[in-house]
């Protein structure tokens, strides 16, 4: 609970995805306002946190591609009472796994030297970009994450009546939603 409100503070991330899952969030439109009246926003890919901060509920997009996706949502579990896995790339690691069909150096490679006439260098586990992992994993393969939310995306509608459910101190069903 935010001090100064005392409001369930509410965070959402972005790791390895198209920002598909914030995108339908966004379509929440004039519910938003509804939201913030009963939340407080306290990190979100529009903020310009350096530390996560400690939230309540944590909504998880995209799956752990990077050391830096896997540092940070190892520091965003540490902070976060309720972790939601949000979205097919968050659950099953859906599109940013596909990667996984090949080695980091075959992704590499096709990404930098084989559609460049001109090769500088691969900008991978340097100061530029994170260093890649062997293998893309969905978001409970490296934290503990207490709820679900699949789509892909999660239409709006779900995404709403899943969080008033959380709010509201229910169980969220997902039972006959419509998931993107």
């Amino acid at each position: 609970m935010d001090r100064l409100t005392g409001k369930p503070r509410l965070a959402t991330v972005w790791l390895g995805g198209c920002s598909g899952c914030h995108m339908s969030f966004l379509d929440l439109d004039e519910r938003l306002i509804d939201l913030a009246g009963r939340v407080e926003f306290c990190a979100s890919p529009f903020t310009d946190y350096k530390d996560f901060p400690e939230a309540d509920i944590t909504l998880v997009e995209g799956a752990v591609a990077n050391s830096e996706h896997l540092s940070h949502i190892r520091s965003v579990r540490e902070r976060t009472r309720i972790l939601v896995s949000f979205g097919d790339c968050a659950v099953t690691g859906n599109v940013t796994a596909l990667r996984n069909l090949f080695s980091v150096e075959d992704v590499l490679d096709r990404a930098y030297r084989e559609n460049s006439t001109v090769v500088i260098g691969i900008p991978c586990g340097n100061a530029i970009l994170p260093q890649l992992l062997p293998r893309v994993r969905p978001v409970h393969e490296v934290v503990k994450v207490d709820h679900f939310l699949p789509g892909c995306p999660p239409s709006a509608d779900t995404i709403h009546a899943f969080l008033m459910d959380l709010l509201d101190g229910r169980t969220p069903s997902t039972e006959g939603r419509r998931f993107g």
